[in-house]
């Protein structure tokens, strides 16, 4: 049973609508590497039979290290998000980890997401569901699949149906994450369109000491075997070079790869949609 709509701007998900995909960089860049990825970015998903948002995040409060590239900031990081908005004609997902930054960040973004390490506060899902705008809740890696349940509430209890989940891997020991395919149906189950996040499932936290390793390697494994399994929509982030991405380089996917990525997983789910 396929979880109920939604709509945000030009883009759908659940139901019946095509797969959802949101993608873009880990972290904003300068000006021109952001907006010549960006264009890049569309312009090789055009074609696909998907609903495309771009992703960004102005600020990473949570990197591992002090020392580590964060980004623009709030107002610079939300006029360069406003910009590749207007250049593509997509709608845009950002994070926010503080109260305040969720009322200005509404009138930029579509989707405001809340991160997993904050999935559990309370005071700022409220504030990001009083916005009105859909509400993107990555599952902590320390969750149950069913323990989503009251996070999903939070939103709706503030009249705000646009609600999503993102799975992105269960922390395994230290320094390593696995993902259980079965959260992504128990989850659906729960009325909620569900996301799989390629990406960040791939990433080892505190890999290298002061900022995370990854195996960008099993990005395809791991698409390829939620679309089969039933997902709603995929999340990846990518960069044209990987290498000299400013946050999570060793998980990112090379942008050039998605394209052909997202074909083997659409022919996967239509395969799964017409047995079903």
């Amino acid at each position: 049973m396929n979880p109920p709509e939604l709509r945000c701007g030009s883009v759908r998900v659940g139901g019946q609508a095509p797969l959802l995909v949101i993608a873009g960089l880990c972290v904003l860049e300068e000006r021109e590497p952001t907006l010549r990825q960006a264009v890049a970015l569309a312009n090789s998903l055009r074609g696909l039979d998907i609903g495309f948002v771009f992703k960004a995040s102005f600020d990473k409060a949570n990197r591992s290290s002090a020392r580590s590239w964060r980004g623009p900031g709030l107002v610079a990081g939300l006029e360069l998000l406003a910009e590749v908005k207007s250049l593509l004609a997509v709608p845009i997902l950002t994070d926010v980890h503080e109260i305040a930054q969720c009322a200005p960040v509404a009138e930029v973004a579509d989707i405001l997401q809340i991160p997993a390490f904050l999935c559990r506060q309370t005071d700022l899902i409220v504030a990001a569901a009083r916005t009105g705008k859909m509400v993107n809740v990555k599952k902590g890696q320390f969750l149950a699949p069913w323990d989503i349940k009251p996070l999903i509430a939070k939103v709706r209890d503030e009249g705000n149906p646009n609600v999503t989940v993102t799975e992105r891997g269960t922390s395994f020991g230290y320094n390593t994450l696995v993902n259980d395919f079965r959260a992504l149906p128990l989850m659906r189950a729960l009325g909620v369109p569900v996301i799989f996040d390629a990406t960040h499932s791939v990433q080892q936290p505190g890999g290298h000491g002061e900022r995370s390793g990854g195996d960008r390697a099993m990005v395809p494994y791991l698409a390829r075997a939620a679309a089969a399994v039933g997902v709603d929509g995929l999340f990846f982030e990518v960069h044209e070079d990987p290498s000299r991405a400013r946050s999570d380089a060793d998980n990112a996917l090379v942008l050039a790869d998605l394209a052909p990525l997202l074909k083997q997983v659409l022919a996967i789910r239509e395969i799964v949609t017409k047995s079903t």
